[in-house]
């Protein structure tokens, strides 16, 4: 038993006759009851009583063809509801684009990025997920987003993806901080002060500590947060000293950034798993995304 079959039934009952049903499918009347005939064998019953209301020549249906052409149509229908469903989505006229991001990209690089992209599809959703590199990382797995934005050091032959940015890692101090004076600051340097950092999790803190351990130092960290604009706040009174991407440095934050000595750049991929293909909605917005670095 097929889809065509059932419509063939479902056509047959609504035309009441073989001949009215074979010419709105546009088929020979023969082939038309040889399906049926197939279908009735095929499950071992009769459907169609040939023999009932010879004279009125309308169709009667056996209490086992009444009850699958009550199955057949809930299957037409969820059918025909499924391939408008797809062809919307392909069309970029439904959807939803799942994305996690690293609370950095969250805050500074997409808004201005996703609202473009809202602007363009204004049918697609947006399901923006925020947080450290690990939950991005696990949402990616477990697939609860689609795709992600994660740095080159998380990549691995599980993905496919495309370089989005090279950003900047900076030293954010206070303007009168005595590092506020200097061109650049080395690594050493830098774990010589008080350290304002991202609670574990984010790639961010990892690899600031992975670089401590190799100089065999131990990273002062005298405030943990993952709220950046507090963490902003907490540097611009000096209370502690900090590394961020350069884009989240703003003009009004009366903070400095300083460059490090020598300069760290980090890479960000926007990513997917290679074994689960992405919709059309998520295409776009990696094309978006990828057209308007």
């Amino acid at each position: 038993m097929d889809i065509r079959q059932l419509k063939y039934l479902d056509a047959l009952i609504t035309a009441g006759s073989f001949t009215k049903a074979a010419g709105q499918l546009n088929m020979a009347q023969p082939a038309l009851s040889q399906s049926i005939k197939r279908l009735e064998q095929e499950l071992g019953v009769i459907l169609v009583d040939r023999g009932a209301n010879k004279s009125s020549k309308s169709l009667s249906l056996t209490a086992e063809g009444e009850a699958l052409h009550q199955h057949a149509k809930l299957i037409i229908k969820k059918m025909t509801q499924a391939e408008a469903h797809i062809k919307s989505m392909a069309n970029l006229t439904k959807g939803e684009v799942r994305v996690a991001v690293p609370g950095m990209l969250g805050s500074y690089y997409l808004p201005r990025r996703l609202m473009a992209f809202r602007h363009q599809h204004p049918q697609l959703k947006l399901s923006l997920f925020e947080g450290g590199t690990r939950d991005t990382l696990r949402m990616l797995h477990n697939e609860d987003v689609d795709i992600a934005i994660i740095t080159a050091n998380d990549l691995t032959d599980e993905f496919d993806s495309h370089l989005l940015l090279q950003e900047q890692m900076v030293v954010a101090v206070g303007k009168e901080h005595p590092l506020s004076q200097v061109d650049a600051v080395s690594l050493e340097a830098f774990f010589q002060h008080e350290l304002v950092f991202f609670k574990p999790g984010y790639f961010h803190r990892d690899w600031m500590l992975e670089q401590a351990e190799k100089l065999g130092l131990t990273a002062n960290i005298a405030f943990e947060t993952n709220l950046i604009n507090l963490i902003k706040q907490v540097v611009a009174q000096e209370y502690g000293i900090t590394s961020v991407l350069e884009m989240v440095i703003e003009k009004h934050d009366n903070i400095c950034a300083k460059p490090f000595e020598p300069p760290i750049f980090l890479d960000l991929h926007i990513a997917w798993k290679k074994q689960r293909p992405i919709s059309q909605a998520d295409k776009a917005f990696v094309e978006f995304l990828m057209h308007n670095r």
